[in-house]
C-alpha cells in the first residue's frame, strides 16, 4: 500500500513539474519547429513513463526491437491488458507515437496536454459517427507522418484473454497505407487490474513483444478483410 501511495503522489507531482516543458512544446509548435517539438515531447514523456514504471516496481522485458521499421510511420496494433500498457508503450518503444484513446481521457487535466502534443486521437465509442470521425482524424495523422497506437479490443481485458478485435480499427492502416506492427503485452494486468483493491499497485514483470511489420500497400481486398484475424493470431501467439 505504501508503494501505491508513493506512486500516486509521484504521478501528480511529476505531472505538475512537467508543465513548463509542455509550454515549451506549445511554443515550438507555434513557431513551426515541429521536429524540435516532437523530440522534446518524446524525451519528456519517455522519461516520465520510465519513472512511473520504476516507482511502481515494474520490469519490462522487450523482445523484437529489431522488427521496428526504421524512419517510417507505422500503426502499432496490440492487445490491451491494463492501465500500465500506456507508459510501457511510451517508455519501451523508442519512436514518438500517439494513441487512439477513450474520449474520457480528454477531460483529465495535465494528461490531455501531453496527449495532444503526442498527436493522440480521442474516440467516443458510444457514437458510430464520432468513432468514424476519430478514425478519419487518425488516418490524416498517419498520412502526415505521425505513428499511432490502437487497441482494437476497445477496452482492457484485465487478463491474458483477448476480446474481439474491432475491424474498423484496421482502416487506419488500410486507408493510410502505413505498415502495421503487431505488439503483444503479457502480464501488465497483474500490476493493478488483478488486485482485489483495483487502485493498489504491485511490482510485476511484463513481457513486450514487437512482431514483424505487415506491409499494407500490396494487400488484396481479401487479404485486408483477413487482417483482424491475422493480427490477432500473431499477438495471441505470445500469450501464455
Amino acid at each position: 500500500m505504501i508503494r501505491s501511495i508513493i506512486w500516486y503522489l509521484f504521478f501528480f507531482i511529476s505531472l505538475l513539474i512537467s508543465m513548463p516543458w509542455a509550454v515549451k512544446a506549445k511554443n515550438l509548435d507555434k513557431k513551426g519547429l515541429l521536429e524540435k517539438k516532437d523530440k522534446l515531447v518524446n524525451k519528456v514523456t519517455k522519461l516520465w513513463a520510465n519513472c512511473l514504471l520504476k516507482v511502481a516496481g515494474v520490469k519490462v522485458n522487450v523482445y523484437g526491437l529489431e522488427n521496428l521499421p526504421k524512419d517510417r510511420t507505422v500503426l502499432f496494433i496490440g492487445n490491451h491488458q491494463g492501465n500500465f500498457d500506456i507508459p510501457i508503450y511510451i517508455s519501451k518503444i523508442p519512436t514518438l507515437k500517439g494513441f487512439i484513446a477513450k474520449v474520457e481521457t480528454e477531460k483529465i487535466p495535465g494528461i490531455v496536454t501531453w496527449m495532444k502534443h503526442m498527436n493522440c486521437v480521442f474516440m467516443d465509442r458510444s457514437s458510430l459517427r464520432k468513432s468514424s470521425e476519430a478514425i478519419v482524424k487518425g488516418i490524416k495523422i498517419l498520412k502526415d507522418g505521425h505513428s499511432l497506437v490502437i487497441f482494437p479490443e476497445g477496452t482492457r481485458s484485465k487478463s491474458d484473454n483477448m476480446g474481439e478485435f474491432k475491424a474498423g480499427s484496421f482502416k487506419l492502416a488500410t486507408k493510410s497505407k502505413v505498415p502495421i506492427v503487431p505488439v503483444t503485452i503479457s502480464g501488465s494486468y497483474k500490476i493493478m487490474e488483478a488486485n482485489k483493491k483495483k487502485w493498489i499497485i504491485k511490482p510485476s514483470i511484463v513481457d513486450l513483444y514487437i512482431h514483424k511489420a505487415i506491409e499494407i500497400s500490396d494487400l488484396s481486398k481479401e487479404d485486408q478483410e483477413e487482417l483482424p484475424k491475422k493480427v490477432k493470431e500473431i499477438i495471441a501467439s505470445k500469450l501464455t
